[in-house]
């Protein structure tokens, strides 16, 4: 198992529509935000995702935490809504061995989810 890397983050951004993916839409502002979260540091590495949230396959997904995993980085997410929406499907990456952050709730844990599940399912896309 790698070791937690405290300076190293792996940034995720998700649109739900391919028309937000090539205007840019909502991609600027969750790299501005994952910006002024890490302050003066950059993320080893950006993942763009162009998928709904409700869906379970992701291969952007799977790439980002899959190169936390290798080099002990934190995944970092500007908003939690841009993760999932599926109750089960965050359970499941917050029980996964791979520490992720959440820029609009940072004091966020596997234990405050227990707490806040019905939030993600809640939203629209």
């Amino acid at each position: 198992m790698t070791m937690k890397n405290e300076n190293q983050y792996v940034a995720y951004l998700r649109v739900s529509t391919q028309k937000q993916g090539y205007s840019g839409l909502g991609l600027e502002a969750q790299r501005e935000i994952i910006q002024k979260y890490l302050c003066d540091k950059t993320p080893v590495a950006e993942y763009i995702e162009i998928e709904s949230g409700r869906k379970k396959e992701r291969p952007k997904l799977k790439e980002a935490l899959a190169l936390c995993r290798k080099d002990g980085a934190t995944l970092i997410v500007a908003k939690l809504d841009r993760l999932a929406r599926s109750v089960s499907f965050l359970s499941s990456l917050l029980e996964s061995d791979v520490e992720i952050v959440f820029c609009d709730f940072p004091q966020a844990n596997k234990w405050c989810f227990i707490l806040f599940r019905p939030y993600p399912s809640t939203k629209q896309n």
